[in-house]
């Protein structure tokens, strides 16, 4: 066995191919569009402008046998006071050695780099995916979240990580959901406070709305924890992402006296479509992905973030209302409310109100170096 850093783009190739070689016959993993993990991986992605990164390959008897990466964001370390690194998009065969070795070079790495403390998995950031599947392996991850096999998980803690924080994923019947207790609410909740008022995205200003939404995000999410605020490049490389598969009638914005308060980002899970091209995109595959592109039925409710200055004012209450009204419209069956700390009581007690129940878990694991 060993352990080789990736230099070449043949040795990148490998590394974004090796998934695919570890869940072939796993039915429950989704495979990413290659194209997309390259992109992820490289200069295009903004995030790489205040974070560096290695990249390892393990190898047994000459195949690609793991992976990892290793990670140091600038702006995580400034926001946060802290040396922190991070370890992510970890995958291995099931072989302890081949996994230890991997470790040790991402320790090593970051030990160079006066790092005291290690993270993960992050691919790259909390901002995108991130936590290892603990619990909920039965079912596939949906658009944005991770998916791993249950023996990662003895893999990681060999290595010395211990529980951070644990990520919860609801899951809810939109049919079920309380739409005739909100509706009222709702109205009286704008009766009692004409400043407040709510609309749905709109796609033809779309730069302009991302930019209203980050606004709220980066002041919203500012004490999560884990949380760091993402650059103006960050906001806009994303909002292009998304705006290929958001749904502008499932995605809310609220105002108070025209100040942007709160918002609701719910989207397709597109992963339903991308399970069916293997990670290939070409002509055929595009023709089949958007064929099945319209035949989504489930939604995955990535956050909903209100200003604290407007807290316990009704914004949360307009915003699932708005939202689930348009998601029964619509036709979608399920949608997954993810990820929700676990120790973020409000927003549990907000989607078992919404007929929401557990049905994943995710870990965060730290590490002293």
């Amino acid at each position: 066995m060993e352990i080789k850093q990736v230099k070449t783009d043949s040795q990148l190739k490998e590394f974004i191919e090796l998934p695919f070689e570890i869940y072939k016959k796993d039915p429950y993993w989704v495979p990413p569009l290659k194209v997309e993990v390259k992109e992820l991986l490289s200069r295009k992605n903004p995030f790489w402008k205040h974070a560096q990164k290695i990249l390892f390959v393990a190898y047994k008897n000459g195949k690609p046998a793991g992976r990892i990466a290793g990670i140091v964001d600038n702006n995580h370390n400034k926001f946060h006071s802290e040396k922190c690194g991070f370890f992510g998009f970890f995958e291995c065969i099931e072989d302890a050695a081949v996994s230890k070795a991997l470790f040790e070079n991402v320790f090593d790495w970051l030990k160079n780099k006066g790092i005291g403390i290690v993270r993960g998995p992050m691919n790259p950031s909390t901002n995108d995916e991130c936590g290892l599947l603990i619990e909920g392996f039965d079912d596939p991850p949906k658009i944005m979240m991770p998916y791993n096999p249950p023996y990662y998980i003895d893999f990681i803690q060999d290595a010395g990580f211990v529980k951070a924080k644990d990520l919860l994923a609801f899951i809810m019947d939109v049919k079920k959901g309380p739409i005739n207790r909100l509706l009222p609410l709702a109205e009286r909740i704008l009766r009692r406070n004409p400043k407040l008022s709510v609309r749905k995205l709109n796609k033809k200003r779309f730069e302009e709305e991302v930019n209203i939404i980050m606004d709220i995000y980066n002041s919203a999410w500012e004490k999560n924890w884990g949380f760091v605020p993402m650059t103006e490049d960050e906001i806009l490389y994303l909002g292009g992402k998304l705006k290929q598969i958001v749904d502008e009638d499932i995605l809310w914005i609220a105002f108070y006296d025209g100040d942007p308060a709160g918002f609701l980002m719910a989207l397709p899970d597109v992963n339903e479509a991308l399970k069916k091209i293997n990670g290939k995109l070409n002509p055929i595959s595009l023709l089949k992905l958007l064929y099945w592109a319209k035949k989504i039925k489930t939604l995955r409710l990535l956050t909903l973030g209100v200003k604290r200055q407007y807290h316990k004012i009704g914004l949360d209450v307009l915003l699932y209302t708005k939202s689930l009204e348009a998601s029964l419209k619509k036709g979608y069956e399920k949608c997954e409310f993810s990820w929700i700390l676990e120790d973020n009581i409000p927003t549990i007690r907000a989607a078992e109100l919404m007929a929401g129940k557990i049905y994943k878990k995710y870990r965060i694991f730290e590490k002293t170096l």
